[in-house]
């Protein structure tokens, strides 16, 4: 039982690419309530954009949480780096999907997951034992 568990497992060791991937299931659970609010309430998508900096930001401190514990030193180096990755992600993914350039409110939300990552990251770094 304990090699079919050994074969299953996955186990991210790059404290980046561990914190990336944490900050897009937080994004996906994040979008995902925030469907399901449009869906059942009257809002509107206009209505959405401090929620989704909310999103982001808080998928982006979970990301730099989960890099700076896998790190074990220099988390904020390695929450501000993961987050930095994230926000230049979305960025290049809503300009290939929406045909948008850069504007003001994307440099506000690079700025809010640079910052949430280099966060989570220094309280990462604590939880590792």
């Amino acid at each position: 039982m304990e090699s079919i568990r050994r074969l299953i497992t996955l186990r991210i060791t790059n404290p980046i690419l561990s914190g990336l991937l944490h900050a897009f299931i937080w994004m996906l659970t994040g979008a995902f309530a925030l469907s399901m609010l449009l869906w059942a309430s009257s809002l509107s998508e206009e209505d959405l954009s401090l929620y989704t900096f909310v999103v982001h930001g808080a998928a982006a401190w979970f990301g730099g949480m989960a890099s700076g514990r896998r790190s074990g030193s220099k988390g904020w180096y390695y929450g501000l780096v993961t987050g930095l990755l994230y926000g230049i992600l979305l960025l290049i993914i809503g300009f290939l999907a929406l045909n948008s350039f850069i504007s003001a409110s994307d440099m506000t939300l690079l700025g809010i997951v640079i910052g949430a990552g280099a966060l989570g990251g220094m309280f990462g770094v604590n939880l590792r034992k």
